[in-house]
């Protein structure tokens, strides 16, 4: 059965592997990402690309009328957008830390929010996280404000999954070890990851299609190694 997706952070990495794979096999897909030429070089029909900021507001309500005017309806919202900063904690500004957070927590809880009056009954929601934001994981210096706002949205999902149980919407979320991609380059030069983007974004969308029939308010840990 074909079905609406709204995908976060498609531009380069996971996203923009997820997005292509959902596409060619029929679903409709919304892109939503500040740089839309790649998604939008894909020429699938079922792929519509909108430019978003999501640490904008009045960004994510004008994706949000789009989906008002035009899907009417979403299965599935896979919030997978992120930022990460690699820096020692005595460097880190607050700035810093409030431009990840807007990131990776306060426009997964603003997207969702604004997209759940649009999901039906056995509806999806699936947030990536990060193995450094599950708690008795192993750690890395440089990543406090990245690996604690991982944190702060694995709870937000298990919260969500309890508040919206009798909607029967799930909220699952995905702590993904290291993978291959732009982001993880730019963090840390040189560190060859175990699994590629696109390896992950098979297992992402599986998941993202099925998942909810067998898990709610989980938070399964998608990783081979350390990290």
């Amino acid at each position: 059965m074909k079905k609406n997706i709204v995908v976060t952070g498609t531009s380069r990495g996971v996203g923009f592997e997820l997005v292509k794979k959902l596409a060619k096999q029929g679903h409709k897909v919304l892109a939503l990402s500040r740089n839309i030429e790649p998604t939008e070089t894909l020429n699938f029909k079922n792929i519509t690309s909108i430019s978003t900021d999501l640490s904008d507001l009045k960004s994510i309500h004008k994706a949000v009328d789009y989906i008002s005017s035009n899907l009417k309806m979403v299965d599935i919202l896979i919030n997978n957008a992120g930022k990460l900063i690699n820096k020692p904690f005595s460097e880190l500004s607050s700035d810093d830390f409030l431009g990840v957070y807007k990131i990776n927590v306060f426009a997964v809880a603003e997207l969702t929010k604004n997209i759940l009056p649009f999901m039906p009954d056995k509806s999806h929601v699936v947030t990536i996280s990060s193995m450094g934001g599950v708690q008795g994981s192993v750690k890395f210096p440089g990543l406090a404000a990245y690996s604690s706002a991982k944190g702060a949205v694995i709870t937000l999902s298990e919260l969500l999954a309890e508040e919206y149980k009798e909607q029967q919407i799930a909220f699952n979320v995905l702590a993904l070890g290291a993978v291959q991609t732009e982001m993880l380059e730019e963090a840390f030069p040189g560190y060859k990851a175990p699994m590629s983007a696109e390896e992950m974004a098979d297992y992402i969308m599986e998941f993202s299609i099925n998942g909810n029939r067998y898990y709610n308010g989980k938070v399964l840990q998608v990783s081979n190694s350390t990290p």
